[in-house]
């Protein structure tokens, strides 16, 4: 079920009555109607999935008390390589085993060796990256001691499978959001009406910016043999817009939608594109991952704490994995690639934890120093995109070459039905947030007049229904 879909505005209303209205007197009865609709919505999509995260719950439930119970330290290690071996065994049958058996072949070819790899056809599981991460950090966290496993099944499985963040986050920590399941919660009016606000600026981010900026993002990447480099940037930027505006306003959909239950999911996004460099950019952009991927993996590497070459090299490790997260393409691998390689001269010369506040801090506009930052480092972010959104390698690095050529600069700078019109959709959502960036959200303007906010409220709504109805995908549901 998408968030951007007439399902969903009806299954929304009918699960929050009954939540609140209906079944409010007991916590055990809210846990059961938030785990019943969570799975509903979960196999609208296709039913098969269902099996496959319940026993992914059960397994770590599972191991996670025997984990609690376990005083043998082999054997705790044990029971912890079986949770790791479980959940990575998934994503490796369903979302990479055809990229291995594939890169194989290749591999052997190269050397004169011909094989006939073995490959699957099976469909990937909508958000089983996201839900085995968030499994895995529950028994990560039970092994280490830093979390209590709990014993009430239906609140582990609620927490597993809460249809908000589901299929593409925010990726919870169950020390955050599993004690949410154990205690009673109660409705707060005030943060109800907050997120009815965070809900409405996702959809305009979504359906309005994401989804008209995909278009000519999509026909520039069809044509770019044709395209002059002019029109390439084009094409990059408004893929940019594409995955920020699709991306956050899905976690603002959710984080949204959370707080109308009595839930607080994390923070998701914090305005990326206003980083001033590319260490500011991660603690920005996607933070429940990069956060994942920093207590995981990167820490447990050695971190920060070991020599420069180690250094180095847990970046690259931590930045490379990050990038096969995302998907079974060497594209995505040299995109988190690329990415650590920006990171390691920040982090050489001890500046990769600068710039922590707000950019133009008490002004309302950066000044020169700033803007060339924020400038130069959405640049290097959009060559970063460009393999992130190449369908292949060679695909990426033809582009690329047409937006570095000379002899591509004399050409239409933009002509594209509707280009116009997309600037101006960007350029208001960059506004808005940029006025906002010290605020959780583009549209929480709570504190501003009644007769300001809801005409900008109806003109949002308006905005939203004139382009609903499309029910495009969310690009990190492939993930």
């Amino acid at each position: 079920m998408l968030f951007n879909s007439l399902e969903f505005f009806l299954f929304l209303p009918v699960v929050f009555l009954l939540y609140w209205f209906v079944f409010h007197r007991s916590l055990r009865a809210q846990n059961l109607l938030v785990l019943v609709a969570s799975y509903f919505f979960y196999g609208w999509w296709d039913w098969r999935f269902l099996g496959l995260i319940f026993l992914s719950s059960m397994v770590d439930y599972v191991l996670g008390l025997a984990l609690h119970g376990q005083e043998d330290a082999r054997r705790r290690k044990w029971l912890l390589a079986a949770s790791m071996g479980f959940n990575l065994g998934l994503l490796g049958f369903f979302k990479y085993f055809n990229f291995f058996a594939d890169s194989l072949a290749t591999a052997l070819a190269s050397v004169g060796v011909q094989a006939n790899p073995t490959t699957l056809d099976v469909l990937l599981p909508v958000g089983i990256s996201f839900y085995t991460f968030q499994t895995m950090s529950y028994t990560l966290d039970v092994y280490k001691r830093q979390l209590e496993p709990t014993r009430d099944l239906v609140s582990f499985l609620a927490f597993v499978s809460f249809f908000p963040q589901l299929v593409a986050g925010p990726i919870e920590r169950a020390s955050a959001l599993l004690p949410q399941f154990l205690r009673p919660r109660s409705f707060d009016q005030a943060q109800a009406r907050d997120g009815m606000r965070q809900i409405l600026w996702g959809l305009f981010k979504k359906v309005v910016v994401a989804d008209n900026a995909a278009e000519q993002a999509n026909w520039v990447f069809s044509n770019h043999q044709d395209l002059s480099s002019p029109m390439l940037w084009w094409g990059i930027f408004c893929f940019a817009f594409q995955i920020y505006g699709d991306f956050s306003g899905y976690s603002d959909i959710a984080i949204g939608t959370a707080r109308l239950f009595g839930f607080q999911l994390m923070r998701n996004f914090a305005f990326p594109y206003f980083s001033r460099d590319i260490g500011e950019f991660w603690r920005r952009w996607h933070i429940s991952l990069s956060t994942w991927f920093r207590d995981y993996l990167y820490i447990p590497l050695g971190g920060s704490r070991a020599g420069k070459l180690a250094r180095i090299r847990n970046i690259v490790i931590t930045f490379t994995v990050s990038g096969f997260w995302h998907g079974a393409n060497w594209t995505f691998v040299v995109w988190g690639f690329l990415n650590g390689l920006y990171y390691i001269p920040l982090m050489l010369r001890e500046k990769h934890k600068q710039n922590t506040d707000d950019p133009a801090e008490g002004r309302l506009l950066p000044g020169p120093r700033e803007l060339f930052q924020i400038g130069s480092t959405f640049a290097l972010t959009l060559v970063a995109w460009v393999f992130f959104r190449a369908r292949s390698m060679g695909e990426a690095l033809a582009y690329l070459a047409g937006m570095f050529d000379p002899r591509r600069f004399l050409g239409d700078v933009v002509n594209h039905d509707n280009a116009p019109r997309v600037l101006l959709f960007i350029a208001f959502a960059v506004g808005v947030e940029w006025l906002q960036r010290k605020k959780q959200h583009g549209l929480q303007i709570d504190a501003l007049p009644v007769w300001f906010r809801w005409p900008v409220y109806y003109a949002l709504a308006i905005a939203v229904m004139l382009f609903f109805g499309q029910e495009k995908e969310f690009i990190y549901f492939q993930f």
